[in-house]
């Protein structure tokens, strides 16, 4: 067993998430809270505005009658007012279920009813109409609030008109807010999170105050960020892994810029000049191949310089990693490097960034060493939505790829007899909502939450995660292969590729569905003057041509019984509006599976050369 690491965790400072966000308020008022956009123009909101609001937004829920431990959901982009919704809700001793804005009509109505969401935030009237369009599968849902535009005057308010109807109410019964808020206890119901669905019906995740509190506390003690530091937060709020980071610089006091807008992350990454950025492999991905295609376009001598460059990078990143001296020679040509390309290169994502932290999905090795030889260290880290995020994540002073990193100061891990890694810490859920018997399989007893996720741990106490455990294909030969191995290789190797899905149970050998990239593909088709549609561009020599030979290489880094013998690529993107991705951008194996059965057969039936 692999216990928690120094330094450890006293008692807990705070009752409630409501009780830190009060202190923080307190503390630190006319300290910038957050950075938001207004049309075009950046914005900054102090901790005492930003309490100002909340507190109002509070109060206009007590005025609707809201009770403790009532769900009010969120269904809106990354933006202030989510954030600010949110703590409101904390603050009026409801809880916070929420939804990803892409969620459709079906999914928001199985997530609401399953909740019993009694009011609704939304971010614009588009969402305000998916909501109307199956409010006769939601008798619960009394009131929806909208962040941009009017009410109707009826059962739909303005964010403003709320504001101004809390602000009325603490007029008249000015007690009620800390009444309530005093009346808040750690076990309380804090946050009712569904899990992404990636083999079935999402589950709610029931998380308390005191999981939120302990996460920010044991992030709080590794030291990793002061108020000093600046972050950009774009990751959808609906998701664990932005949760834990909006606690958590309540917790110490960080300024955070807010922005949602996905399509200007590096324009917008730019301007703000953070310190540290959260993000899934994905981004890290895409970034890796803009920054290769943008050498590409300036021609063979940037090529060239670039590729020395990098190979100087990668051999100081390995020294520095293993303790070992970098020569004075390597260090002079490391100088060089710094001067011509990878200072150039760190300005596209602001200039400033001390660390990005990488969570939701397993990342490439190799992906972090490319980015570590630019002078850019990912710590990656683990968790579930179970575990309220965090439970294990890298240290600038401690870190190792191709790990999760250590457990969090008071998280235990445990490797059970099968593989499957196992965890104890205060973040661990009170159970799934509405479902004992899923609850009891998760949580086998004495606080420990079984993850379904296979790995060990290292001497040094990094924890390894090799694969999901009922992902683990077994071939018709008896041979066990971890798919998500082959898929972060693949990746990391082909710019081409946006996901894949690597297919063998039970079969003899191993096959792979391919999603192509959309911007990259669409790049190499004007290149080469070929067809721009992806189902012509899956179907064309050059471009499968192209991916076999990045298949190639990652097949001669593994064993036989691990490599793939055939693939194809698929005529849709995989992404959350094609259905084959969950809002949390994960593979839903199952439908791909499903839809396309007919095209993994077909790999099979055709005789190998």
């Amino acid at each position: 067993m692999v216990k928690s690491f120094e330094p450890r965790l006293g008692a807990s400072s705070f009752e409630s998430v409501v009780d830190m966000w009060h202190h923080r308020i307190g503390s630190t008022p006319r300290e910038t809270a957050f950075h938001y956009r207004l049309g075009a123009a950046w914005r900054e909101m102090s901790w005492e505005q930003a309490g100002e609001a909340s507190r109002e937004i509070a109060n206009g829920l007590l005025a609707l009658g809201i009770k403790p431990e009532e769900r009010c959901a969120l269904l809106s982009e990354t933006r202030v007012e989510w954030i600010l919704a949110d703590l409101a809700i904390l603050c009026a001793g409801a809880a916070t279920t929420t939804l990803y804005p892409a969620s459709t009509a079906d999914e928001s109505a199985h997530i609401l009813a399953d909740s019993e969401s009694v009011l609704a935030f939304c971010s614009t009237w588009g969402q305000v109409d998916k909501l109307n369009s199956i409010r006769d599968k939601l008798p619960k849902l009394k009131t929806i609030v909208v962040f941009d535009g009017e009410g109707d005057g009826d059962a739909v308010l303005s964010l403003h008109d709320l504001r101004l109807k809390g602000a009325a109410f603490a007029e008249a019964k000015p007690e009620a807010y800390r009444s309530r808020t005093q009346g808040i206890e750690k076990d309380h119901l804090a946050s009712l999170i569904y899990t992404s669905g990636t083999t079935g019906v999402p589950k709610g995740v029931m998380l308390t105050h005191d999981a939120w509190v302990y996460e920010a506390e044991a992030i709080d003690a590794l030291r990793l960020m002061t108020p000093v530091d600046k972050q950009f937060l774009f990751l959808p709020l609906a998701h664990v892994f932005a949760k834990v980071l909006e606690v958590t610089t309540i917790r110490l006091g960080v300024p955070t810029v807010v922005d949602g807008d996905a399509d200007q992350v590096a324009k917008h990454l730019t301007q703000t000049s953070p310190t540290f950025v959260a993000a899934v492999p994905r981004f890290f991905e895409k970034a890796h191949a803009n920054i290769i295609a943008r050498i590409e376009r300036r021609g063979f001598a940037a090529v060239r310089l670039f590729n020395w460059a990098l190979d100087i990078g990668k051999r100081v990143s390995a020294l520095e990693r293993a303790g070992e001296p970098v020569s004075i020679r390597l260090r002079a040509q490391h100088r060089m490097a710094e001067r011509l390309v990878f200072r150039r290169i760190r300005q596209h994502f602001g200039g400033r960034i001390r660390f990005f932290i990488s969570g939701g999905a397993p990342l490439s090795k190799e992906l972090a060493e490319f980015f570590h030889a630019l002078g850019l260290l990912i710590l990656e880290g683990y968790g579930l939505t179970e575990s309220a995020a965090a439970s294990c994540v890298n240290r600038p002073d401690s870190f190792k790829f191709g790990s999760v990193g250590k457990p969090l100061p008071g998280c235990e891990v445990r490797i059970a007899d099968d593989g499957e890694i196992l965890l104890r810490s205060r973040g661990v859920m009170r159970g799934y909502h509405n479902l004992p018997k899923e609850s009891a399989a998760s949580l086998p007893g004495d606080g420990w939450l079984a993850t379904g996720d296979v790995g060990h741990v290292l001497p040094t106490g990094h924890v390894v995660i090799t694969d999901r455990k009922k992902e683990i294909i077994v071939t018709a030969g008896g041979k066990n292969i971890a798919p998500a191995h082959f898929a972060e290789l693949l990746k990391a190797r082909a710019p081409l590729v946006g996901q894949v899905l690597v297919h063998g149970d039970r079969r003899p050998y191993c096959v792979a569905l391919v999603s192509l990239d959309e911007e990259a593909a669409h790049r190499f088709a004007t290149e080469r003057n070929l067809p721009l549609s992806l189902v012509a561009l899956s179907r064309h020599a050059d471009l499968l041509d192209a991916i076999q030979r990045d298949i190639d290489a990652v097949n001669r880094t593994l064993p036989s019984f691990e490599t793939i013998k055939r693939f194809a690529v698929l005529p849709e993107p995989a992404t959350v509006a094609s259905g084959l991705l969950t809002p949390s951008l994960k593979v839903k194996r199952g439908e791909i599976e499903s839809r396309y059965a007919e095209l993994i057969d077909d790999l099979y039936d055709r005789p190998i050369a």
